[in-house]
């Protein structure tokens, strides 16, 4: 009996391990933005979950916020919290001019504005896009925002 206990606990919290590390686009098929995280948690230090019952929408697209002290300061100001590149990977609109899929928990605050990172395992290696984006943000930033308008609408 404790083997099928220890068995369950192990794959439970594989799944949970499996699901935090995954990437995903940054608003999904209900559109929901950026996994349900509270785009303002990000600029006091931490990326938290936010709630379905404290969401807003804007520009058809809905976030979920942790208080609703954040959805007042959303609401009152959307343009200061909202993700640059349209919440795509940084990173991968500066490096690569392409769209790539973010972890939500791999982010930066540059300038007052929030970017998002891809983060999870490629070709058998963990590869981090925040890393590289630390070492050359300057040059990367540059580029993607001038990359950003020829990517913003490829596929």
């Amino acid at each position: 009996m404790k083997t099928k206990k220890a068995i369950f606990s192990f794959v439970a919290f594989l799944a949970i391990a499996i699901q935090a590390s995954a990437q995903i686009a940054p608003v999904d098929e209900n559109k929901v933005a950026i996994g349900g995280y509270d785009v303002v948690s990000y600029f006091s230090g931490e990326a938290k979950r936010g709630f379905e019952s404290f969401s807003a929408e804007n520009n058809g697209v809905t976030y979920y916020f942790h208080t609703k002290a954040n959805r007042a300061s959303f609401k009152k100001s959307p343009e200061r919290y909202l993700p640059q590149f349209g919440g795509f990977c940084a990173w991968g609109v500066g490096a690569k001019s392409a769209k790539f899929p973010i972890d939500p928990e791999s982010y930066d605050i540059k300038d007052g504005k929030l970017y998002l990172f891809f983060n999870a395992p490629f070709n058998g290696e963990q590869f981090n896009t925040i890393l590289d984006w630390n070492a050359r943000t300057t040059e990367l930033q540059k580029a993607a925002h001038n990359n950003w308008p020829s990517v913003m609408n490829s596929k």
